[in-house]
């Protein structure tokens, strides 16, 4: 949830803004507290007082160029502007009120909160709305108006431009561009006899010449389309201008599913996902894929790699298009078949978006448009600032006010444009902060948080894109991927959070690495493993996961290739016995991945194939492998193989998913953990109303284990991972009854088991983990035997106020059972 119309300010409200000043002058100095357009290139900022010129006009005005406020010599002056002298109070954000060791850092907070109000109310005066400004790619780039093509880019430093392509042999001489006063190159291309002077599907260029004289042919930045002939080795990519006649559109067909309570998300890469070693297309994966994911009960897709990207091996993550699907995959129209028929099986779609870098490629990227210009005048920030050391990437200029439109039209332009559901937005903590988290150890502290460390032009940034986000789909759902914790992060912007819903638990899978590669099963700690799964923000969502395609790539192991190595090649038979080794790597296989979504976060992610324990890692074709295609692919019939032990990791993450369907516990905000036992090797935890035992031990069977839990009454086993149909040794009894015994004085939890008022007793093997839920209408059958016929009302009584308790939707002694023979 984000900030509201409500909650966000207009330029006939400005309540919201005060004069306040930063009182570390240094960071003030540093980043503009007033960003104003890009052609704004003075700077006089300091801690007090200053001005925009009166020539600034009251409200935007209407011309064929974009919508842009008259900065042609607007300079900062130390005068009061009349935006900036509007006293107010400003209101203490709320997040301090929810974390108050965050007082100290009021000032920061605050100083952020006024620099996102000002960069909104400027969009809101000069750009009609945050919505308007976000529509950029009906500007900028080629669009259809009034019977013509009309071309536009921003391109300040170019000395003269013009439009390239097919539709004029390549000859720019009779299409030269016109440039405005803000830098932006424009051509207007009437149709001839009815018909689009560029062909649908033909290949155009923005020619430029540099300061020096130089001409290049660059991809358009607003390109709809880029395409590479394959045919030649490191051939550069063309634009494509797409716009395809209505009878080869493809059009919508379902509505996107509602919002689940939690989001259990399968992250996949459609150019990896088939089983023969090619790049599959986006049509391939809608028809052969989606119904995999549905089928194991997930509800969110998040597919990578989607925006176009020259060098495969980047896993998509240096992009060059930003507004072009990665087309070794298909066309746009495919990826909107894919969209589609996820919609139509119950699946929402997430983006990786990539908005924290940018490919170093200049041919085919948006990095060919810097030309040695001033930052004001680039996408990028100038110097060692502009650049990430060990991405090889340029890095963006958030100030500049049309990268702000770039960026936030390229969010929209992926939600209206495909429908997708929301974004896992990549490389956050690079983003936060300047020094990007190159070779910086988070600690926690709160220091490391707050201060000129900050990039707060790119914090505005990601709070903008939240709000705008929030506004144009009100349900969706999006992901920061942050390693350093930043607090906030996972709050509303309107309390003074960043306004993410979720961040990845990073630290997560980093634990079960360490666990796997560097401790005997003997030394695993129960606290430290709980404490892990639980180190998170109270009231800000994690999304959790034991491994991600990161630690799939090459030179790292997947979770089940650390556990059993080269058994999987030789012993994942089921027509013999299974190895020791084996039979260790599935029981924790089952148990690392169930015991990450059950305690780790709010939601829950696994990649393409690690949930049947994919063998080896993924490896890109590259020079290094004589650029092969052998380990860029997910091998499907392993687990489609009916006498392999891959379909037993498989069922079971079909059957936790499954569980979660039937009682959301992942959304539940009753988390309690009653048991670490050491020496036992036993996690005992609550999650909603279910009761879950983990027992890590190698060896231990413990026959009528106490387990502690919340509510009275009958238990029975909802998900057994030693079941048979999981690979396991079949050992819990199914069909047994677990009831309750009251511990200690009710009120007093130190007189209480474990601090739980009740208890009951289980069968726990080793290498094992089962959940129990609690049975309610084998309670109120009970009550109705004691009470009788007279007093069903008060069995109705009991009966409604054990639901509330519960916190779970009523279900009928049908439904309860036809769910049993499912879940055991």
């Amino acid at each position: 949830m984000y900030c509201s119309l409500a909650t966000l300010p207009r330029a006939a409200d400005l309540g919201f803004l005060t004069q306040f000043y930063c009182k570390n002058s240094s960071m003030a100095t540093r980043s503009n507290l007033f960003i104003a357009p890009s052609q704004l290139t003075k700077h006089s900022v300091g801690p007090r007082n200053r001005k925009v010129s009166s020539r600034l006009p009251h409200k935007p005005r209407l011309s064929s160029t974009p919508t842009r406020a008259n900065h042609d010599s607007a300079v900062v002056t130390d005068e009061l502007s009349p935006m900036t002298n509007i006293k107010a109070e400003m209101k203490t954000p709320k997040i301090l009120e929810l974390d108050p060791a965050l007082g100290p850092y009021k000032n920061h907070f605050e100083y952020r909160m006024k620099r996102f109000s000002e960069q909104k109310l400027l969009i809101d005066q000069y750009e009609g709305s945050l919505e308007e400004f976000a529509k950029g790619y009906l500007k900028f780039g080629l669009n259809r108006e009034d019977g013509s093509i009309v071309y536009r880019e921003w391109a300040p430093a170019a000395e003269e431009a013009q439009l390239v392509g097919d539709f004029n042999d390549w000859d720019g001489s009779k299409h030269k561009m016109e440039r405005n006063e803000f830098g932006v190159w424009s051509i207007k291309i009437p149709d001839h006899d009815g018909n689009s002077s560029i062909p649908h599907n033909s290949k155009v260029k923005f020619r430029f010449k540099h300061n020096n004289g130089v001409w290049v042919d660059r991809i358009p930045a607003w390109i709809k389309y880029a395409t590479v002939d394959s045919s030649r080795f490191a051939a550069p990519y063309d634009g494509v201008y797409w716009d395809p006649p209505p009878s080869e559109r493809y059009e919508f067909k379902y509505p996107r599913p509602p919002k689940p309570n939690a989001p259990r998300i399968y992250e996949a890469h459609v150019g990896m996902s088939d089983s023969e070693p090619r790049v599959n297309s986006y049509r391939e994966f809608a028809d052969n894929v989606l119904p995999r994911i549905q089928a194991n009960n997930y509800n969110t897709v998040q597919l990578m790699a989607i925006m176009e990207h020259s060098y495969y091996g980047s896993f998509g993550y240096h992009v060059t298009n930003f507004f072009a699907v990665s087309s070794r995959s298909g066309t746009p129209e495919d990826l909107k078949y894919l969209i589609d028929k996820a919609h139509g099986l119950g699946l929402r779609v997430l983006m990786d978006v990539v908005h924290s870098h940018v490919s170093n490629n200049i041919t085919d990227g948006l990095n060919g448009f810097d030309v040695g210009q001033p930052t004001q005048d680039s996408y990028f920030h100038t110097g060692p600032r502009g650049y990430h050391s060990l991405w090889d990437s340029r890095l963006f200029n958030y100030s500049n006010w049309e990268v702000l439109r770039f960026l936030l039209s390229n969010l929209r332009w992926w939600i209206e444009e495909f429908k997708f559901d929301g974004f896992r937005f990549d490389g956050i903590t690079s983003m936060l902060y300047n020094h990007h988290g190159i070779n910086f150890a988070f600690t926690g502290d709160y220091n490391e948080y707050f201060g000129e460390s900050i990039d707060v032009d790119a914090v505005v940034y990601m709070m903008l894109a939240n709000c705008l986000i929030d506004l144009l789909l009100p349900d969706a759902i999006v992901i920061a991927e942050d390693v350093s914790g930043m607090p906030g992060l996972g709050r509303p912007v309107d309390e003074g959070g960043i306004g993410f819903d979720f961040r990845l638990a990073m630290g997560i899978p980093d634990k079960w690495i360490d666990y796997l590669k560097n401790k005997n099963d003997d030394e695993w700690s129960m606290v430290d493993i709980a404490t892990c799964l639980t180190n998170r923000r109270y009231n800000e969502k994690c999304v959790a996961y034991a491994e991600s395609h990161d630690q799939s790539i090459v030179g790292d192991k997947t979770i089940a290739f650390l556990l059993m190595d080269n058994e999987m090649y030789s012993g994942m038979s089921c027509l013999t016995e299974a190895s020791p080794a084996v039979d260790r790597g599935i029981a924790l296989h089952k148990m690392i991945h169930f015991i990450t979504m059950a305690l780790g976060g709010e939601g829950y992610l696994n990649f393409m194939g690690n949930e049947f324990g994919h063998p080896e890692w993924i490896d890109f074709p590259r020079s290094g492998n004589n650029w092969s295609y052998d380990k860029c692919r997910r091998q499907w019939e392993l687990v489609d193989t009916e006498h392999l032990r891959y379909k037993f990791m498989n069922a079971f993450d079909r059957a936790m998913n499954l569980l979660d369907e039937k009682f959301s516990f992942l959304s539940s905000t009753k988390q309690i953990v009653s048991s670490t036992d050491e020496d036992d090797k036993v996690i005992v935890f609550e999650r909603g109303d279910l009761v879950f035992v983990f027992n890590f031990h190698a060896d231990n069977t413990y026959d009528g284990y106490k387990v502690g839990c919340d509510l009275p009454g009958k238990y029975r086993v909802a998900l057994d991972s030693d079941a048979w149909e999981f690979g396991g040794h079949g050992r819990v009894g199914h069909d047994v009854d677990h009831f309750t015994w009251p511990e200690g004085i009710p009120g007093l939890p130190e007189t209480n088991f474990n601090n739980r008022p009740n208890s009951f007793k289980v069968l726990s093997p080793p290498r094992s983990c089962v959940v129990y839920y609690r049975v309610e209408e084998d309670i109120m059958e009970e009550a109705k035997d004691d009470l009788g016929d007279r007093d069903l009302d008060v069995v109705e009584k009991i009966q409604e106020a054990t639901h509330e308790q519960s916190g779970n939707p009523k279900n009928t002694l049908e439904e309860e059972e036809e769910d049993d023979e499912r879940l055991i």
